[in-house]
């Protein structure tokens, strides 16, 4: 596949619709060339074409911005990583009076703090919403002790705004902009729905409830996120203009324009591995500050990937072809629609392709799980192992507050085994879905933990 536009566009549309994808909107960076394509609608109850120019929610892709801006006050002399976060901000503290003294930044960009992490609590609008945000993290308990393992953490990407804030004496919303932003020539990346409005704007899609493979999603009952999110994942902006933030990475913290935005040291302590992540299926092998940092066929890469309500982003850098690829999406079968295009793309531009996720084996690998049946709880999640009408492993997981409020019905979910001696099973609830790994994770100290999505949830009963 040669990287021409219509033929870009060609193929993504097919794809799109394989997947059920209503709108997406890509961008390739290879051989010192941006290609973009859009197919699809913003928004399957109004009609409106996604383009090119389109505006798509990047969810925690946020983080990586979020990172970046906390490196720019590492670079000034302002933070130092491994400084208790209390140093900054005195009035921070959660529940464990340990955690609260000894917590890092270092912890916080690596998801290695514990903090429970899952937290959109709404505390209004107000320019003082980050503030707001850290008073309430005072009763937050720990998913795992600091420093043991590594769970997807958003509310501490909350408190690295609260303490960019701090040291810069200005909203993370402005810090953002003027850190990054506007030196990058970002300016269709917003933080605010007032300025994305002023634009197309992609609304998210969900699942019809019991739906097929042959389905289409439809408009989510709200698009919205609360601006306490800020720094793990407000952030509205085109493919393009994530390009332009990779490339500036990937060129150790200079813009295109030669404009100096983070030191070379900064930019590659970020895609420097930090901590070894328990479920290397599922993303990467090892997390650094901010990127996450998965290997193919030996080769490293850095990345991240966003969800918010209905809408899904993907960027993924290969540094040893200069090759940056972007897909923002709103709804379907997303992840799926990613690997297919970047298969058709990373051939040719980089001489590799996706690994495949973990398979059921042809044969059934017998298990007795009988040891770790029972309930594994964090904020606002519970798990139920235990053995299905059939016998086999069963997982049933009840959110018990989503994102934004939204509720939804429990997840029954029958186990695989697949690599039994590295607690690795798979999962899926429809047939046509594709497998997600479920990861069983002992600690040190002998205390069982669920890897699934990202995060950690510890036995509790």
């Amino acid at each position: 596949m040669t990287l021409d536009q219509a033929e870009l566009g060609r193929r993504l549309e097919e794809l799109a619709r394989e997947y059920r994808v209503p709108g997406a909107s890509l961008a390739v960076h290879a051989g010192g060339r941006t290609v973009l394509a859009a197919t699809g609608v913003l928004n399957r109850g109004t009609g409106v074409e996604a383009t090119t120019d389109s505006l798509f929610q990047i969810g925690s892709i946020t983080k990586t911005l979020t990172t970046t801006l906390v490196m720019q006050l590492v670079d000034e002399g302002l933070l130092d990583l491994d400084e208790p976060v209390v140093k900054v901000l005195p009035e921070f503290k959660v529940a464990d009076p340990n955690v609260t003294a000894s917590v890092t930044t270092r912890h916080l960009l690596t998801h290695t703090s514990g903090i429970q992490g899952d937290v959109f609590t709404d505390v209004g609008r107000g320019d003082d919403v980050l503030e707001r945000f850290v008073a309430r993290c005072a009763d937050l308990g720990q998913s795992h002790p600091i420093g043991a393992t590594q769970s997807y953490c958003n509310t501490g990407f909350g408190v690295a705004g609260r303490v960019i804030e701090v040291l810069t004496g200005k909203l993370w919303d402005t810090a953002l902009r003027e850190g990054l932003l506007a030196p990058l020539g970002m300016d269709r990346t917003f933080t605010l729905p007032e300025d994305v409005l002023r634009f197309r704007a992609a609304m998210g899609h969900l699942p019809v409830p019991d739906g097929g493979a042959d389905d289409w999603p439809r408009p989510a009952p709200r698009w919205d996120v609360p601006r306490s999110a800020g720094p793990a994942g407000i952030v509205v902006g085109t493919a393009e203009d994530l390009v332009a933030f990779a490339r500036m990475h990937l060129a150790d913290g200079t813009a295109t324009d030669g404009t100096r935005v983070l030191s070379a040291a900064s930019a590659r302590m970020m895609r420097e591995p930090q901590v070894a992540v328990p479920d290397r299926w599922t993303i990467a092998d090892h997390w650094g500050l901010g990127w996450f940092l998965p290997t193919w066929e030996g080769r490293a890469l850095y990345g991240h990937d966003g969800g918010t309500i209905g809408q899904s982003a993907f960027l993924r850098v290969l540094p040893d072809r200069d090759v940056v690829i972007v897909l923002l999406t709103n709804g379907g079968r997303t992840r799926e629609l990613f690997r297919a295009v970047a298969n058709e793309v990373l051939p040719e531009t980089a001489g590799l392709r996706v690994p495949e996720p973990p398979q059921p084996p042809a044969a059934p690998i017998p298990v007795d799980l009988a040891d770790w049946y029972g309930s594994y709880e964090r904020h606002h999640v519970r798990m139920d192992l235990a053995p299905g009408e059939d016998g086999t492993p069963e997982l049933t997981v009840t959110v018990t507050e989503g994102l934004a409020g939204l509720d939804e019905p429990p997840h029954r979910m029958p186990l695989t085994a697949v690599d039994p001696d590295a607690g690795l099973f798979v999962t899926r609830e429809q047939d046509f879905a594709a497998w997600t790994p479920v990861v069983l994770h002992t600690l040190g100290d002998g205390s069982r933990y669920i890897h699934f999505g990202g995060r950690a949830t510890p036995r509790t009963g």
